[in-house]
Parts: structure tokens; C-alpha cells; sequence
């Protein structure tokens, strides 16, 4: 078997439920308003799934969307990596394999990858390995969430930050006109795990968040999450720059994970870099978790702000604490 050299990005797909709920309408059901909400997260509206959608259903209109936009045929995947927080079942069957029997696709490899927020960033690494070593031809990258099913909604820190839906991408091994997934830096903090969690459902039985009598909703501790990831967001974009000696200049688009607007702005002035090149989308989908950056990547790409041979930056940071980025010629 010959080895391909690259792998690359060939297509790019979304989907998000079609409820649409504003701050407006939010704020008639918890302490809260249109003006606290964009003040201190950059969020106005978010999409939230009905009870009957289950995460593996975003996950299939997105791939849809993918399927259609690009003229891609269902025999073209070899293998569904999914990155997400909110599996269809606990534990275990994989998601993946669920989205696999729900798209009619033949025996191919499926599994989930639980990094948090930077689960997408881990699974395109993955499929890059995948497809530079010949492994498969292709793979089926999805970021699929259905957060409000472990939304506390009657918190209000927490609730108005998070939205479903999913993106996905399709990573293949690039030929000389195509661009090229260049690097990926991958890190986590352990340490900083009880940050941000679902403290009850495991194993781990001595947590005395899971005994808080919500412990199966999400548990944020908002500031450390908030100071790591200015911190990490920054140390990403100077470590990717460094290890492929780049500067900023160099690289046409940064985008971030969509988790909150003052994060991009403290990371951007910290970094002495012009918060134009951070493209944001958080206004309308909120925090979407592992599928923030492809739902983001799919509007930049029907904007028309993408173009073959940019050099873009994607970066994540979330639960693990996990932090990781990749650098794409697009």
C-alpha cells in the first residue's frame, strides 16, 4: 500500500435544530436578561433540540448537509470519528456507531473521542493519522452536542451559555492542489478535571458533586475555566506559530471555539493580535461544545471567507481540562 503524505480537509458540513430561542425569550423563565447575557458571553440566541432528537441526529443532518453541499457519496467514507460530550448512551455504544447504522454506511470503523470542548480539534488529528498512514482513505470528522439535555435551567450562570448542533468535516489524503492539515498541538490539565463536569452517572462514587441533587447536569466552575482559557488559548496560537515558524501574519483566520466573546477579547489583547482575524459566530449558536468550530468553519465556508491556500488556525479549550489546536492550509 502506498502511504499518502498529507491529509486534508475536502469538505465541510452543519446542522443545528430549527428552535430558535433569544435572550428575550430566556429571560421569561430564568433571572436574567438580553442585556446581562451579550454583556458578559457575546450571546444572543441559541438553537436547542426537541426531546425526540438525540445527539446522533444533529450528527446526521450535519453529515447530510455535507453530502448534498459537495456531491460526496456515502461509499466515499471509510471511517466516523465523533467528537461529543452528550452521547446518545451512556458509556457505551459509541455515538458513532449509532450515526454509522443511522447513514446506512458498510462496516467501516466508528468510535467517540470525549475531549470537552477541544474534542474536535483531537479528532482531526486522529483522522489526519488515519489517513497519512493508509489506514483508510477517509474520515468522517463530526462535533455533535445536545447540551440542553444536561443544561441546569434553572441556573442561570449556566444555562444561557449552551446550544446543540453538530458540524463535521471530511479529512482525505491530499493531492498536490489540495491543501494540507500541517500541525496539531494536543494538551490537557488533568488537575483541572472537576472544573467542568457531569458529576454523576460514573464510577467515580466519592465525588460530592454527584449528591448535590442536580449532579447529572453540568457542573461549571465558571472563573477557573474562564482564566484557563485565555491562558491556553494564547499559549496554542504561539506554540503552533513557534513549531512551524510562522508569525501571525502568516496566518489568514483564527477560529477560536465558540465559548464566549470576552475570551476571544482578552486572548486577542494579550496577544497584541487585531480581534478581526478571531472569526465569531457565538451571537447566534452560543456555546455548542465539540461543534462549535466545524458549525463555524461550514458559515465561514458559505460566506465565502474561506479560500483554498489560506492558512488557518482552529483552537480548543474545555473539560479535561483539554486544549489543543490545529493548523490547516485550507
Amino acid at each position: 500500500m502506498i502511504k499518502p503524505a498529507h491529509a486534508y480537509i475536502r469538505a465541510v458540513g452543519a446542522y443545528v435544530p430549527p428552535k430558535r430561542v433569544t435572550n428575550d425569550e430566556l429571560a421569561k423563565t430564568v433571572d436574567t436578561s438580553d442585556d446581562w447575557i451579550r454583556s458578559h458571553t457575546g450571546i444572543g440566541a441559541r438553537h436547542l433540540a426537541d426531546s425526540d432528537t438525540a445527539t446522533s441526529d444533529l450528527a446526521v443532518g450535519a453529515v447530510k448537509d455535507l453530502f448534498r453541499r459537495h456531491g460526496i457519496r456515502k461509499e466515499e467514507i471509510g471511517a466516523i470519528v465523533l467528537a461529543t460530550a452528550t452521547q446518545d448512551f451512556p458509556g457505551f455504544p459509541a455515538t458513532a456507531c449509532v450515526i454509522q447504522d443511522k447513514l446506512g454506511l458498510s462496516v467501516i470503523p466508528a468510535f467517540d473521542i470525549a475531549a470537552g470542548c477541544t474534542g474536535f480539534i483531537y479528532a482531526v488529528e486522529v483522522a489526519r493519522g488515519l489517513v497519512s498512514n493508509g489506514t483508510v482513505p477517509s474520515v468522517l470528522v463530526i462535533g455533535a452536542e445536545k447540551l440542553s439535555a444536561v443544561t441546569d435551567w434553572s441556573d442561570r450562570n449556566t444555562c444561557v451559555l449552551f446550544g446543540d448542533g453538530a458540524g463535521c468535516v471530511l479529512v482525505e489524503a491530499s493531492g498536490e492542489s489540495d491543501g494540507k492539515i500541517v500541525d496539531s498541538v494536543l494538551h490537557a490539565e488533568g488537575s483541572g478535571s472537576n472544573y467542568l463536569c457531569i458529576p454523576k452517572g460514573g464510577t467515580n462514587t466519592t465525588n460530592g458533586l454527584a449528591n448535590t441533587g442536580k449532579g447529572d447536569k453540568l457542573h461549571m466552575d465558571g472563573r477557573s475555566v474562564y482564566n484557563f482559557a485565555v491562558r491556553v488559548l494564547g499559549e496554542v496560537v504561539d506554540e503552533l506559530l513557534s513549531r512551524n515558524q510562522l508569525t501571525i501574519e502568516d496566518i489568514d483566520w483564527i477560529v477560536p471555539h465558540q465559548a464566549n466573546s470576552r475570551i476571544i477579547s482578552a486572548a486577542a489583547k494579550r496577544l497584541k493580535i487585531d480581534q478581526d482575524k478571531f472569526f465569531m459566530n457565538i451571537e447566534d449558536y452560543a456555546n455548542t461544545s465539540a461543534a462549535s468550530i466545524p458549525i463555524a468553519l461550514r458559515e465561514m465556508e458559505e460566506e465565502g471567507l474561506l479560500k483554498r491556500g489560506q492558512r488557518i488556525m482552529t483552537i480548543g479549550f474545555g473539560a479535561g481540562l483539554t486544549y489543543g489546536g490545529n493548523l490547516i492550509q485550507w
